[in-house]
Order: C-alpha cells, then structure tokens, then sequence
C-alpha cells in the first residue's frame, strides 16, 4: 500500500526541528531511521500532514563520555550501540541487547531513539535502558527536560516525549565492570520478542551487591521485576539461590496473550529466562 501524501522536511539543526514541530501542520510525525514508522505509514496506520526526518541532524548522533555517564545521541544506530567500545565496557547490557535487534539492515538504519519513542512494549531496547537507569533528555521549545527511564515509558506506545518534542539523547550511567546478559525467546528468526530479560549484575566475591532486571513484553511497557532484584542481592551466585529469586520474575506484570502465547505461558517463560539470564550474566 502507499501511503498518504505529506508534506517532507529536513531539518539539519535541533531548533530547526523544533520550529518545524510547531507549525500548524494537522499531524506531524518525527521520522528518525525509519525503521517502525515506514511501515507503519505504507498501512495507512499514521497518515501525517507532515513529516519531519531529523536524520541530517548531526548532533544528535554519536556515543561520548560523560565522567560518570554514557552519553549516546538519539540518532544512534543500534549497529554503532552494540560495536561501541565504550558501551561494551560501562554498559554491556545495552550491547548486548542491541546485538539481537532484527537484522543487519535494520540494525544500520534504525536508531535508539526511535526505538525508545516508538515505545513498542515488544522492542528490545527499552527495558535495558530501563534496567541501567538511564536518563532520556528532551528538547521542546522551553529548552531541555530530562526524563528518568523509569518515567518515560507511559503506556503501550506512550512515552514522556510531548507533540512538540524530541528526544535528544540519552544518559546512560556507567556500570563498568557488571556483568550482563540478554536472554531472549522467539520462535522464528528476527521475530518481536515473545519475552525478554534484560540483567545486569554486580558481584563482590561470589556474593551479588547489586542487580537490574528488566522484561520485555511482560505488560504495556518495560518492567523492572524488581522483586528479582530484592531477592538476588547478598545471595551467592549459585545455581539455586538465582532459581528461588528468578521465581518471582512475573511478580506484578501483565503479560499479553496472543498467538505467541497467553499470559501464564509468558509468566512462566518470565522465571525460566530470567534464570538463565542471571547465570550467564555471573558467569554461571
């Protein structure tokens, strides 16, 4: 199907973007790479007046180092998260799961912050920036609000960033030296997630300090399965101290049913992976 006329526009500065986002076009649309709103647009799903492609924005892309912070720019691609030296070393798990993202193509041309907008509870890179804590900086015309993860996911394909807004970049805090794992099911090749879990974990000996759980697909947003964190913390990495705490994975969601599925499948799916996802990332 083709889709519906618009009018194109390229900004290639932020203000520009945001001067062309008040306009009085009906509907606008941001296009970043391209990747979840094309198709989209080709089914008629979103028939904007107006579509903004920020792709030429130059300083909206790039992974830098920020003391304490990961600073990576929403035009990132998911190929440039996962090869990035820095994030494989201070945020692993956000390498990890962009590693996994669709294919080769995809991975080139869609960006982190388009994924993180588009807000697909199904889309890998949500709960690992959930899980890391990170910080999502947005631009409107009153100047830049920043965003924790843990608010920027509203509801199913719903976030923090308003009509006249864009997201900039997001800050990721460094968790170097954790270990991380993304432990993903599907039953075909480069399918939507029928769950995921996203964990990173801090070890002191063979005692765990601290751990980050997220799940994908376990409800309308990501999810921290924080009483798998609560449980995992002072315990010693063995395989059954993680078994007991993985146990409790589903606490709190509202996992979908689908064709994939139904919500007592993924709830159980949820303390299987998580458990793995837990070894792999002590090193178990």
């Amino acid at each position: 199907m083709i889709p519906a006329a618009f009018d194109y526009t390229a900004p290639e500065s932020v203000a520009d973007a945001l001067t062309a986002l008040g306009s009085d076009s009906e509907e606008i649309k941001v296009l970043a790479g391209g990747q979840s709103l094309i198709p989209v647009l080709r089914l008629r799903l979103a028939a904007p007046t107006l579509l903004v492609d920020i792709s030429r924005i130059e300083e909206l892309s790039g992974i830098t180092d920020e003391g304490g912070y990961l600073v990576i720019g929403a035009m990132t691609t998911h190929a440039e998260v996962a090869d990035s030296d820095l994030v494989k070393e201070h945020a692993g798990l956000l390498a990890k799961a962009a590693e996994t993202v669709a294919d080769p193509q995809v991975r080139h041309r869609g960006t982190l912050g388009g994924a993180l907008v588009h807000a697909d509870p199904a889309g890998d890179l949500p709960a690992p920036i959930l899980a890391l804590d990170a910080e999502l900086v947005i631009a409107g015309a009153d100047g830049e609000r920043t965003v924790s993860a843990a608010d920027f996911f509203e509801d199913l394909f719903t976030t923090a960033v308003g009509e006249n807004e864009i997201l900039t970049k997001i800050r990721v805090p460094k968790h170097t030296g954790w270990g991380s794992h993304y432990e993903k099911f599907t039953r075909v090749a480069q399918q939507w997630s029928i769950i995921a879990v996203a964990v990173t974990v801090q070890l002191e000996g063979a005692v765990i300090s601290q751990a980050k759980v997220g799940l994908t697909n376990m409800g309308s947003t990501p999810i921290r399965a924080s009483a798998v964190e609560q449980a995992l913390v002072g315990q010693s990495a063995t395989g059954d101290a993680v078994k007991h705490a993985a146990s409790a994975a589903a606490d709190g969601t509202s996992p979908p049913t689908d064709t994939n599925g139904d919500a007592d499948y993924r709830r159980h799916l949820a303390a299987v992976l998580t458990g793995r996802a837990v070894r792999v990332a002590v090193g178990g």
